[in-house]
C-alpha cells in the first residue's frame, strides 16, 4: 500500500498507543518464540512499513535491514532508526542475492502483495536459516471485526492453510510451526488479563505467526 507521509505519521502514531503498544508487544514475542532458536545474526525485514517491527528486532540482538515499497513509510523508518539500513524495493523481486540473511520476515505485508507464494519464494530465497511471516487471520474475532475497515481496508485474510499452500514448492522444503495471538483485539483490561492465559497455539488469534526453518 503507498501512503501519504501524513499518514505514513498516523500510521506510526498508532503504535504509540496503549492498544497498538499492547498488540505489538504480543506479536513481538510470538514471531521470537516460533524462530528460536534466534542466533545472533541478520534479518531482512520485508514490507517494513514504518520500522515498528525492524526495531523490535534489532533491539533482539538482530542486525537488520529494512526493506518497503512504499516511500512515505521508508522516510519515517529512515527518521525513527537512522542507524538501521532502509532499502525501497518490492516484497515480489527482492534486491539480494540468494542466502544474503540469516532471516527473512514479512509482519502484515504480505497480505497487501499478490501472489503471496511468490513473495514467500523470495524471502525463502535470500535467507539461510528461515522465514517468519506475521499474517492477518481469516479465522479470528479480528476478521469478523475489522475486514475491509481502516487500515485493514484492501488486506488479504489468511488461514494456516494458505501457508501450507504457498510453501508446497519451496527448496529445500520447509519444516513450519505456528501459532496465534491478538484473541480479543479490543485491548481492554478484560483482554489484557485473558490474553496470557491461552496458548499460542490455539487457533484464533487475530494475528497468525507462522515460521519457516531452513536448518
Amino acid at each position: 500500500m503507498y501512503l501519504t507521509p501524513a499518514a505514513a505519521q498516523r500510521y506510526a502514531a498508532w503504535y504509540s498507543s496503549a492498544r497498538g503498544r499492547w498488540i505489538a508487544a504480543l506479536e513481538d514475542a510470538l514471531m521470537l518464540a516460533l524462530l528460536r532458536p534466534v542466533v545472533p545474526g541478520t534479518l531482512l525485514d520485508v514490507g517494513s512499513g514504518t520500522g515498528e517491527f525492524s526495531r523490535r528486532f534489532a533491539a533482539a540482538g538482530l542486525a537488520v535491514v529494512s526493506l518497503d515499497i512504499d516511500a512515505a513509510m521508508l522516510g519515517v523508518a529512515r527518521h525513527s532508526a537512522p542507524e538501521l539500513p532502509a532499502v525501497r524495493g518490492s516484497a515480489l523481486a527482492l534486491p539480494f542475492d540468494a542466502g544474503s540473511f540469516d532471516y527473512a520476515a514479512a509482519v502484515t505485508s504480505l497480505c497487501f502483495v499478490e501472489p503471496p507464494a511468490q513473495a514467500l519464494a523470495e524471502l525463502w530465497r535470500v535467507c539461510r536459516r528461515g522465514v517468519v511471516l506475521g499474517l492477518l487471520n481469516r479465522r479470528s474475532l479480528l476478521y469478523h471485526r475489522e475486514q475491509g475497515q481502516g487500515g485493514y481496508r484492501g488486506a488479504r485474510w489468511d488461514r494456516a492453510a494458505d501457508v501450507i499452500r504457498w510453501s508446497a514448492g519451496l527448496q529445500p522444503r520447509p519444516r513450519l510451526s505456528f501459532g496465534s495471538a491478538v484473541f480479543f483485539p479490543g485491548g481492554g483490561r478484560c483482554a489484557r488479563w485473558i490474553e496470557p492465559h491461552i496458548p499460542t497455539t490455539a487457533s484464533w488469534g487475530g494475528f497468525l505467526a507462522v515460521a519457516l526453518h531452513k536448518t
